[in-house]
Order: C-alpha cells, then sequence, then structure tokens
C-alpha cells in the first residue's frame, strides 16, 4: 500500500465530511447551514474581470468562481464610494436610514465617526446562529474602540482599521495609510505584500474551522491607491502602453491570486459544496487609478452606473447553477438578508431592512425581480438616482432630472426625460418617497469630488498621533433609526 502524504489524513476527513453533507441535502432533509465567504474589492472597475469582458487583466481565480456560479450582471452597491457601501453591507439597509452618508474621519476618540452602534451587525446575528465569524482586510466604520471589529461581532480579525493602506514597505506609524496592522486588536508586523497577506490569513482562517460553520468577511483594499504591485508582477504588465494601467492591472492580479489561494483553500478542505461565496467590488473604478467602467457611464463618486454597477458574482455549487447570467438588479444590500437566511435567522422586525434572500431568485425558483426598485443618495442633498425595472432616473442638483432606458442604454447616453415625462414623473415621485425615510447624515465626511484617493490625498481625513481613551464605550441612548 502506498505512503500517505502529510496532508491525505485532513483531505480524507475533508472528503468525508463533504459527503456527509451532501448525503443529508440528497436525502431530503433540509438543506444544512452553509459556511459564508464575503470577498470585496476596493476600486475595481466594472471591465477589470474576465468574466465581465476583461482582455488586458487575466483574472483567472475570479472567472473561475463565475463559471462556477452565478454572474450578476446588474450587481450593485448602494453608494458610490468606500465606507457607506460597507455599512450597508453589514447592516442590511441603506446607509442613509442611520445616517452613514460619509466617510468617516480617522480618530479613535470620536464615537460619532464610524457605523452607528445603535445598529447589530451580520456577523453579530450569524454568531447567535453558531458560526464562527472572522474579518480580514479593510475596515473603514470606525476606528474608536467600540467601533473596531472585534466589538462588532467579528472573533477572529487581521487587517487595518482606516481608509487605506500601503502595500509595501511601511514604516508603522501613527498615519492612516501606514499604521500598524492588527491581528485581533494587537499590533502585528507584516513583512511581505499586504495582498498577498491578506489570502494567506484567509486561507489559514478556512483551514482552521473546517469543522465548524463560518462566516469571512475578506475585504481588500487592493486595487484602491497607492499603486505598489511586487516589481516581478509589474513586470508581467509592461507591455501595456499606460504606465498607471500597468500599476492597476498588477495589483489586480495579485488580488485574484489572493482570492485563488482562499478558494483553493475551501476546496481541499471540501468545503466548496457548502459555502456560499460572493464577490464584488465596493464601488466603480475612479477616474485617478485607470481602472475601467466600460460600457459604463461614469465613475466612482457618482450614481451613473459606472459608480455604483459593479463586478458581481455569487456562487454556491450545489445549490446555485454554475455559469449562470441573472439579468434582474440584485444589490450588496441582499448578503445580509441570504446570510440569514441560510443560516436559518429571521431577518428582524425592529427596524425597516432592505435586502432580501437571493438564493430562489439566482436558484430560479422564482421568476419574480427581487427588487421593485434600488435607489442611491450621495453628498447629502447632492445626486440621487433610482432604477425601476429597466428605467433609470439620475437627480443632480439644481439640474434637470434625466432618464435613461438601461435595456437598450447602458452607457446612459441619450435622456429620455423629455421624451418620457410619464415614466420620468413616476420615478421622481418613488424616489422622493424614499428620501423622505433616510436622515441627515451623523458625521460631516468628503464631498462628492474629494474622495479618499489615498495618503496625502484631498479627503484624506484623519486626525493623527491619538490614542483612543481607556474604558468601555457606550452606544448613545437615543436611536437614530427613522
Amino acid at each position: 500500500m502506498p505512503a500517505m502524504n502529510d496532508q491525505a489524513p485532513s483531505r480524507l476527513l475533508a472528503l468525508l465530511a463533504a459527503s456527509l453533507w451532501l448525503a443529508d441535502f440528497t436525502a431530503g432533509a433540509a438543506l444544512p447551514k452553509p459556511n459564508v465567504l464575503l470577498i470585496v474589492s476596493d476600486d475595481q472597475g466594472y471591465a477589470d474581470t474576465g468574466f465581465n469582458g476583461g482582455q488586458d487583466i487575466p483574472t483567472p481565480n475570479l472567472d473561475r468562481l463565475a463559471k462556477s456560479g452565478v454572474r450578476c450582471t446588474s450587481g450593485y452597491v448602494t453608494h458610490a464610494f468606500c465606507s457607506p457601501t460597507r455599512a450597508a453591507l453589514m447592516t442590511g439597509r441603506y446607509q442613509q436610514r442611520f445616517g452613514h452618508e460619509n466617510n468617516p474621519v480617522y480618530d479613535p476618540l470620536d464615537p460619532k465617526e464610524g457605523l452607528p452602534l445603535t445598529e447589530k451587525l451580520l456577523p453579530e446575528f450569524l454568531q447567535e446562529a453558531g458560526y464562527v465569524t472572522g474579518w480580514i482586510g479593510k475596515w473603514h466604520l470606525g476606528a474608536s474602540p467600540a467601533h473596531t471589529p472585534q466589538r462588532r461581532g467579528f472573533k477572529e480579525t487581521f487587517g487595518f482599521i482606516g481608509g487605506g493602506h500601503q502595500y509595501l514597505n511601511w514604516k508603522p506609524n501613527p498615519r492612516q495609510y501606514t499604521l500598524p496592522l492588527e491581528r485581533n486588536g494587537q499590533p502585528v508586523e507584516v513583512t511581505h505584500h499586504l495582498t498577498t497577506a491578506f489570502g494567506d490569513e484567509a486561507a489559514a482562517f478556512v483551514k482552521r474551522h473546517t469543522q465548524e460553520l463560518w462566516f469571512l468577511y475578506l475585504a481588500f483594499n487592493a486595487p484602491h491607491q497607492p499603486h505598489q504591485p511586487t516589481p516581478e508582477r509589474l513586470a508581467k504588465f509592461a507591455h501595456l502602453n499606460d504606465p498607471k494601467r500597468a500599476q492597476y492591472a498588477a495589483q489586480v492580479s495579485l488580488m485574484d491570486d489572493a482570492i485563488g489561494v482562499t478558494l483553493e483553500a475551501v476546496k481541499q478542505t471540501g468545503q466548496d459544496t457548502r459555502t456560499l461565496v460572493f464577490f464584488f467590488s465596493d464601488n466603480g473604478g475612479p477616474e485617478v487609478n485607470a481602472s475601467d467602467n466600460t460600457p459604463l457611464r461614469g465613475h466612482k463618486g457618482q450614481v451613473y452606473e459606472g459608480g455604483v454597477r459593479v463586478p458581481f458574482v455569487v456562487s454556491w455549487p450545489g445549490r446555485l447553477p454554475a455559469g449562470k447570467d441573472y439579468a434582474h438588479p440584485v444589490s450588496s444590500l441582499d448578503v445580509f438578508a441570504t446570510a440569514l437566511a441560510c443560516a436559518g435567522q429571521p431577518v428582524p422586525t425592529d427596524r425597516k431592512y432592505d435586502g432580501v434572500n437571493l438564493v430562489p431568485c439566482l436558484a430560479g425558483e422564482t421568476k419574480v425581480a427581487p427588487h421593485e426598485r434600488l435607489c442611491w443618495r450621495v453628498g447629502g442633498n447632492q445626486l440621487w438616482a433610482i432604477r425601476a425595472g429597466d428605467w433609470k432616473l439620475v437627480r443632480q442638483k439644481d439640474k434637470p432630472d434625466e432618464l435613461y432606458d438601461l435595456a437598450s442604454d447602458i452607457g446612459e447616453t441619450q435622456d429620455l426625460a423629455g421624451a418620457k415625462p410619464d415614466v420620468a414623473r413616476r420615478l421622481a415621485a418613488a424616489l422622493e418617497a424614499w428620501d423622505k425615510e433616510l436622515i441627515a447624515a451623523v458625521f460631516p465626511g468628503s464631498s462628492v469630488k474629494n474622495e479618499d484617493w489615498g495618503p496625502g490625498g484631498a479627503n484624506q481625513r484623519e486626525r493623527p498621533n491619538l490614542k483612543p481613551k481607556q474604558g468601555k464605550a457606550t452606544a448613545p441612548k437615543e436611536s437614530l433609526n427613522p
């Protein structure tokens, strides 16, 4: 009999676990709860994956993920830049319902600069359902002690708390982009490329919890600026004419590798058929990082499609079809409701939630669109948009409303507000009714034009050289929920 290698026993156990899981399902029992792997990229363009038609940046691991599941061709996030999108993602609610409309300043002393403590986050619900919860990567939801991930439902944590970070050769100091990384709240040294480190940490988390249910939020800061790929990876894109595009491509490629390391750990441990995977970008690609939003109009910071429509994949082998395209609009809001449904947890009724369980929709069990409409508000009273069916209304302060038929004009090139006044009025009324449900921003944040483009940028909002006060922070007495 041939000798077994060191990994053979663990592989056999993983295969046995997977076989028992599938046997339980095929025998007619209720589908067991899946693990949930949520992967979010940062400032990635709509066209910057192979599965969305990208040609110059190979993304083989993301393409395999798309082939294993459902590509949502009308996949959206709830905001046009970083932190508000993440606030909605973690709560299942439009972030303006609780005032998280801007990027918080990095300030460990300010308990208002972050996702309001009146909100209960997805990992807290999943912990109650028996899940081990992990966060790896970028946080950007508040820096005070009460806002950090280990205080918001994540048992295991690794990453940086602010809105961005350098990738290579940083010397830790109190500036946001060079802060020490933290593991479970304690500073930790990282000597290799940050994107690679996140992939390695994610794979290790997966391998640690083969016998438990888990939820992992893997939030890359790639390909957000600053562009700092490894020299070896940059050399692979030397043929690109635009040097900035080459740097961006190298960053995306490194992230694709890290995602591949994570997904391979899921597969090797026999957990692929019992792991629900989401992937999307936190917003559209910005002008400054050489991303590509083709064929969409606009970019990060705007409510045209290029700001809020993103590469979006949902995979669950054996439960969702493989290689399918889904055209109805879906939202990052839906992660919350989908994860709770799969975990056997009801969506709470104490406040309004905005997401839906996508599994029946993506599995083809219902033909009804998940959302009657999706809405956006950016910059307070600056930018709005609403999509209902194939119609989209765009509103900019002090300008006439614009109306587009996305079925025939995905690039939003032909304004039909004058030709279809009844449609424009109907969407405008629905948008205004939604807007009345919201509250004003609870912290000032950035302007629409000056989002956080990197260290030293126009909106590098931070208060450096501050240390948090000792003691336990408490939630505000008054609820901010509408």
